[in-house]
């Protein structure tokens, strides 16, 4: 007897086939899992949202302009690379990004005085300080990332958004944009959280830290691994949701992975890679040739995470900006 089965979400991105095989005993059921690429692609239905949003917002404010303003200081080629593509999907949701590029000369104090022009301007809705900040003299970037007034802060970075967070507030303020992609990207998996052991591997405040708290406040069961954990490989493997955070090129293999686990793979590592005209290309935290043989969804890189971090960036500053126009 063979029974097919196939499932999927209502926006059609999770497909599982199964395939078993019973015959007087002499076979056991066998368990084939197509994997889901978890890919930007997949998700347009997010763009498509937030542009009916903004086209709303402005036939209700016809005046009106949802900014965002990335700030750079300096000229990094990599940073230049990051916000062309903010740029890029602002502007096909409907949302203005205004480029300010402050020359690399500037004073810790004079970086803070152009942010909080920004902060006091009723035309910008949402701030990013990109990073990292490329200065003659010494910054402290955390102190400049914090100046940002945390109802423009859409990177979701200040002290004060990462500790409501921490508190278990979700909603009314904003999540930070990488942890808030992760969850997005979870949740469209077909997986349920409620229950499940998450495994994030990683500690960092940016990434690490903030999926696990959006994690435990979703109802799973959260483990939080680092450069001190024990049998790490069996820790994983526990997992029914993995989260890679930690910045070791390919170090998650096949055999961390439960079948049939989600694979969140947030790295961004550059390996040598002689057949590439650059000499390496990018690689994630997990060897994805390998695991995606046994994940049911995971992500890769690049192309997954990234992305979808644009994206919620964008989705907090339509946000943001429906905010700001409620006070009009």
């Amino acid at each position: 007897m063979v029974e097919i089965s196939v499932t999927s979400t209502t926006d059609g991105i999770c497909l599982s086939l199964t395939l078993s095989f019973i015959c007087n005993e002499a076979f056991q059921k066998c368990l084939l899992l197509i994997p889901t690429f978890l890919v930007e692609k997949k998700f347009p239905y997010i763009q498509k949202q937030l542009q009916e949003e903004v086209k709303l917002l402005k036939e209700e404010h016809p005046n009106f302009d949802p900014v965002l303003a990335i700030v750079q200081v300096g000229a990094r080629e990599d940073s230049n690379v990051y916000i062309r593509m903010k740029k890029k999907v602002a502007a096909e949701v409907g949302v203005t990004a205004k480029h300010v590029q402050l020359p690399r000369t500037l004073s810790e104090n004079e970086i803070l005085s152009e942010v909080q022009k920004l902060n006091d301007d009723p035309k910008i809705h949402g701030i990013i300080v990109q990073l990292p900040l490329d200065t003659d003299s010494p910054v402290d970037a955390k102190r400049i990332t914090n100046a940002v007034s945390p109802s423009k802060d859409v990177d979701g970075i200040c002290d004060e958004n990462a500790g409501r967070l921490s508190h278990g507030e979700l909603e009314g303020y904003f999540i930070a944009c990488t942890p808030l992609g992760c969850l997005e990207l979870i949740k469209r998996s077909g997986v349920t959280i409620k229950g499940s052991k998450a495994v994030v591997i990683g500690r960092s405040k940016i990434v690490g830290l903030p999926v696990a708290l959006l994690l435990l406040w979703h109802h799973a069961t959260v483990t939080v691994c680092h450069s001190r954990t024990q049998d790490l490989r069996s820790v994983v493997r526990d997992a029914d949701i993995i989260v890679a955070a930690v910045g070791q090129a390919q170090m998650v293999k096949k055999d961390w992975v439960k079948p049939g686990a989600v694979v969140i793979d947030c790295g961004i590592n550059s390996i040598k890679d002689e057949t590439k005209k650059s000499g390496y290309r990018l690689v994630g935290d997990v060897d994805y040739d390998e695991v995606k043989e046994v994940a049911s969804s995971i992500t890769p890189v690049p192309g997954g995470v990234g992305p979808m971090t644009v994206i919620m960036l964008i989705k907090n500053t339509v946000y943001a900006a429906k905010q700001a126009a409620e006070k009009l």
